[in-house]
């Protein structure tokens, strides 16, 4: 029979051994979080088994060399001019004398409008002028016969300043008969159609024979003058003043332009101008760049890839935007001494351009910093430097070990 105070005691004990357990587990998470951490890499407290294991990274030495700061951004193709061709009088469309998508020159005629209407006009402002013409001759006549006769006191004063008010009349109506004149000739010219700048023409929108109005909002036809043509694209308003600083200077700042898969260059350009003002609602700024388009390989509302070319850094220190970490200490990298024994290196970043960062502190040409093995390092790690040559010599290794493995046992069969 049990004694009365064992059960008190087994109740004790695992108790005790409960909280130990939660202890050891409390202590493998802080060893394995400060572990992880680069502001707790500088412990070297962990497990002897796991310090004394060598861990396998590949490896580049930071460069000096020139390095070209390149802004990307996302932009939109738009024609240099945009003009929606429409008629400024009112008639049947009689011809088109233009095909779809077709190249045109400043001046080119586009259609013709049915002019008979118009031509009726002028005939009747001409002939209305030829007969106010004609009383105003007759009026300077009488009006000289009147000056005559008042000199010889034939007639009254009125009678001669009556006659000058009238010529004065018809001079006016002149006037106005030259203006109708003009007005209708006008009107007759607009009944031929031209292209007032030079472009490619879109689609049509009126067929020939049917009536044109002035008020059409459609028109006739939209030319985009794509030689040259222009991108538009925003940029941070934090690279500003790294691009204001060139551009005012008088630096041609060259522009490349590549599709939307960042392939294949399409264009190449020079910035041509800047928005006067920053959008408070993303905090960007538009820029302006154009480009010859003499291929036409550039289409108006196209979206493109852009990248500026705004200065090049010479013998700037640059290492491969892979090896670059982030934590509580910031940016920093793992640089490999002599020894190879891996060290957090806390770093001042520069501008990136195609999988590379221009350093601007923290690292000198020639040190040996990780690329890849990143995440199972730690400060005072010990490292295997893996090289192409010894990932060879272990794909060989592996290839030959698969082999004999698939190699026939004794008596035509497989090894077990």
């Amino acid at each position: 029979m049990p004694a009365p105070d064992s059960e008190p005691i087994r109740v004790r004990r695992r108790r005790w051994a409960a909280v130990v357990v939660i202890l050891v587990l409390l202590a493998g998470g802080a060893y394995w979080f400060l572990g992880r951490t680069p502001g707790g890499a500088g412990r070297n407290g962990g497990f002897g088994a796991m310090g004394a294991m060598k861990v396998p990274v590949k490896i580049a030495a930071a460069e000096s060399t020139p390095f070209d700061v390149i802004y990307t951004a996302i932009g939109t193709v738009t024609a240099n001019n945009t003009v929606t061709v429409r008629s400024r009088v009112d008639g049947e469309l009689q011809k088109i004398f233009f095909k779809d998508g077709q190249k045109v020159a400043e001046g080119d005629l586009l259609a013709q409008i049915d002019p008979r209407p118009f031509q009726v006009q002028l005939d009747q402002a001409l002939g209305q002028q030829k007969q106010n013409q004609a009383q105003l001759e007759n009026a300077r006549r009488d009006l000289q016969r009147y000056q005559l006769l008042y000199k010889q006191n034939s007639i009254a004063r009125q009678q001669v300043d009556t006659q000058e008010a009238l010529v004065q009349q018809y001079l006016g109506s002149q006037k106005s008969d030259q203006a109708a004149v003009d007005s209708a000739r006008l009107q007759l010219t607009y009944t031929r159609i031209t292209a007032p700048l030079s472009g490619r023409l879109g689609l049509r929108n009126v067929d020939q024979g049917n009536l044109i109005s002035s008020s059409s909002t459609d028109g006739l036809v939209v030319i985009t003058q794509t030689q040259p043509i222009l991108a538009v694209f925003t940029l941070p308003q934090t690279q500003l003043a790294r691009v204001l600083g060139p551009l005012r200077a008088g630096k041609r700042l060259r522009v490349d332009l590549y599709d939307r898969g960042d392939t294949a260059r399409l264009a190449t350009g020079e910035l041509l101008s800047v928005d006067n003002q920053i959008d408070v609602a993303t905090g960007t700024v538009k820029f302006k760049a154009q480009f010859a388009n003499e291929d036409e390989s550039l289409f108006p509302n196209q979206f493109v890839n852009v990248r500026l070319f705004v200065d090049t850094l010479q013998n700037a220190t640059v290492i491969p935007t892979a090896a670059i970490q982030q934590g509580s200490i910031g940016a920093f990298v793992y640089v490999i001494d002599e020894n190879g024994v891996a060290h957090v290196r806390r770093i001042q970043t520069g501008p990136v351009n195609e999988g590379r960062m221009a350093v601007s502190g923290g690292l000198t040409p020639g040190e040996r910093i990780v690329t890849e093995g990143v995440d199972r390092l730690r400060e005072g790690a010990e490292v295997e430097v893996v090289t192409p040559e010894s990932e060879a010599e272990v794909a060989k290794k592996a290839a030959a070990a698969a082999a004999r493995q698939a190699a026939p046992g004794p008596r035509g069969r497989r090894p077990q």
